[in-house]
């Protein structure tokens, strides 16, 4: 079942929310706010509420939002159809989510000097799950042909926040080992865990937008 979109969204509450995530994770932390449940009509709170970042997880939604709001900082943090490389990339900051042959191709057709990605790991190399796997990483970034500034993940499903901090690390220490600053990882459950771990970028969707 689709999960609804989250509409009502009251400025006073959002800024609330961003400022006590922002608290938590530290200054070093960027708080992106991930707007795949945000209706196109009401991005305008975000903007009012001080949000400056924001992920979009479909190409389509990316572009109309976009249009809407150009003064925001865009990435794309969806799973990446190489198909849609050419769409997204004049209009974001970063691609978080780059995993495939196929999406290296089409960088390599469109991408430009300034075209900076992360590239998407399967840290816990979960069966059919997307993602590079570790051991597979440093051929990735061979073949990569823009810069790759940083890495993303997606743990597995926990029970409590504390279980994905050993993903977090090993995450972290790849980053390390290639000289890569950026660190994607982190949602609404699990960003103080994130953080805490070596986060540079935590993506924050329902924790941001309703009333606690």
């Amino acid at each position: 079942m689709a999960r609804p979109l989250i509409t009502g969204l009251e400025v006073d509450v959002v800024r609330e929310n961003l400022r006590v995530i922002q608290e938590e994770v530290g200054p070093g932390v960027e708080v992106l706010a991930a707007t795949k449940y945000v209706p196109r009509e009401e991005m305008g709170v975000l903007v009012e509420a001080g949000v400056r970042v924001v992920g979009e997880n479909r190409a389509q939604d990316l572009v109309a939002k976009h249009a809407d709001h150009p003064e925001l900082t865009w990435d794309f943090i969806g799973q990446l159809q190489s198909r849609k490389v050419k769409q997204v990339l004049p209009l974001v900051r970063y691609i978080h989510s780059v995993a495939t042959d196929s999406a290296l191709e089409q960088l390599a057709k469109h991408g430009t000097p300034d075209t900076k990605v992360l590239v998407q790991v399967n840290i816990a190399r979960e069966p059919g799950k997307a993602g590079v796997d570790p051991d597979e990483l440093p051929a990735f970034l061979e073949r990569c042909p823009v810069q790759v500034v940083g890495l993303m993940t997606m743990p597995p499903l926990a029970r409590r926040p504390e279980d994905n901090a050993r993903w977090f690390a090993a995450l972290r220490e790849l980053a390390e080992r290639h000289g890569l600053r950026e660190l994607s990882m982190g949602t609404s459950q699990d960003y103080a865990v994130a953080a805490r771990e070596g986060a540079t970028i935590v993506r924050i969707g329902a924790r941001l937008y309703t009333r606690q």
